[in-house]
């Protein structure tokens, strides 16, 4: 089936208590892993890309090789810029068939947030393109985002309902003490202001930093609202490893496909355990 809209399958997680692994990919492999592990879960699933990983391998080539590698596959899923920046970010993955935009003004002040992202919201919401925006800044780094501390601005929830109110967005990602990149400090994650943004605001939430949280932070984020919870440094960490690993035991074998198939599955191992932890499987 083709790519639908990312707030239809976060409004049935969202309403089943459970959510959606949104793994960033950047190759064909990374693909592959996702979707195979989707498929043999029964798992809806969301695939997603950064602007600098949708560069590197061509805005419409990646979208190119995730539709058609999924629709093989039977998969359910959308299509997701992750941190888009600026209004072309949105316009470019709308025209290259993504399902879903983040459009990330959070390091604007609050009135430049809510004007941009009320703009892109009225550009995606005509063609049936869900939105992500995030309020407050998430610590730590990755692609091109670097905050010192993993609890700096984090979300404050009055101001979170007024966003969403102001900017009509679908889904919101939340600082709640998680951090991109790998932890440099123990995650202490502020569940009284999950709990309120979560009642005040009564949509799917989104958690960045998935790597490195324990297994019981996570189950309970769901059950304060979280219905999508992004992984990138897991899989990415997984895969390069197992590459470096296998070419230097064997630096005779020269078939790449091998030295990729096993780096895939080692990625696959990752995506199936956080499939299964946020209680996604069997859902199609």
């Amino acid at each position: 089936m083709p790519a639908v809209p990312m707030i239809e399958l976060l409004n049935e997680a969202y309403k089943g208590g459970y959510a959606l692994g949104a793994f960033n990919v950047n190759n064909l492999e990374m693909v592959q892993a996702v979707i195979e592990v989707a498929e043999e879960e029964r798992s809806p699933v969301i695939i997603q890309a950064a602007p600098s990983e949708l560069e590197y391998a061509g805005w419409n080539v990646l979208p190119g090789i995730v539709k058609s590698v999924a629709e093989d596959h039977g998969v359910t899923f959308a299509l997701h810029l992750d941190h888009g920046r600026t209004f072309d970010d949105a316009i470019r993955s709308i025209r290259s068939g993504l399902t879903s935009v983040m459009i990330d003004c959070s390091t604007l002040p609050l009135r430049d947030n809510i004007a941009q992202t009320r703009e892109i919201v009225k550009v995606a919401h005509a063609v049936g393109v869900t939105v992500e925006a995030e309020l407050g800044r998430i610590g730590g780094e990755e692609f091109d985002i670097r905050n010192s501390s993993p609890d700096a601005f984090m979300t404050d929830p009055e101001e979170a309902r007024n966003f969403v109110e102001e900017t009509g967005v679908d889904t919101l990602a939340v600082a709640i003490g998680t951090a991109h990149g790998l932890y440099k400090y123990e995650p202490r994650l502020d569940f009284d202001r999950l709990d309120k943004i979560n009642r005040l605001l009564g949509i799917p939430l989104v958690l960045h930093g998935g790597t490195g949280l324990p297994e019981q932070d996570i189950k309970r984020a769901v059950s304060l609202g979280v219905a999508k919870l992004n992984i990138s440094t897991a899989s990415r960490e997984a895969f390069i490893r197992n590459f470096v690993e296998f070419s230097s035991r064997y630096p005779e074998n020269l078939d790449l496909m091998k030295t990729m198939g096993h780096a895939k599955e080692s990625m696959k191992r990752v995506v199936r355990s956080v499939i299964r932890m946020l209680g996604s499987s069997n859902r199609v």
